[in-house]
């Protein structure tokens, strides 16, 4: 008689911890004044600043103690200027999911979550009185766009 017996070995997993976070969304430097300048003016304009107004805009926002103050300042200055590149009302709301990734990725340099589309999406269409300048706007001046 023969009997077959087998040894059963129990199996261990070994995980390892994955920080589950969007790509992108890690950004713990934040920007000096001169590069939060010089990249909102690319942002808006698609162009650079020269060295001298950086070195103007500079000096106004350390001129003023309150530097969120300065950024709004700065950002509206910029937004009333000519050559500013804002899509029209009309634009935003014939594609809406478009507009959105293209203000993520202009403004945050990555990709919106389903989450933060869906809020979008819900916002731009309950607001009639929502225009891509207050979306850029809240953009420029949102902590995720002061830090990189």
């Amino acid at each position: 008689m023969l009997v077959a017996t087998s040894c059963t070995k129990d199996l261990e997993y070994e995980v390892n911890e994955v920080q589950l976070n969007a790509p992108g969304t890690i950004k713990d430097n934040e920007k000096t004044n001169q590069q939060y300048a010089a990249i909102l003016h690319a942002n808006l304009f698609q162009d650079a600043l020269s060295a001298n107004e950086l070195y103007e805009l500079d000096q106004c926002i350390q001129s003023i103690g309150d530097k969120e103050l300065a950024r709004e300042v700065i950002i509206s200055n910029f937004m009333n200027k000519p050559g500013v590149i804002i899509p029209d009302d009309a634009t935003m709301r014939a594609d809406i999911e478009a507009f959105i990734i293209g203000t993520y990725n202009r403004f945050l340099v990555r990709n919106p979550t389903e989450a933060e589309k869906t809020w979008f999406r819900n916002y731009i269409e309950a607001d009639p009185n929502v225009t891509p300048e207050i979306i850029y706007f809240s953009f420029a001046m949102s902590d995720e766009y002061l830090f990189y």
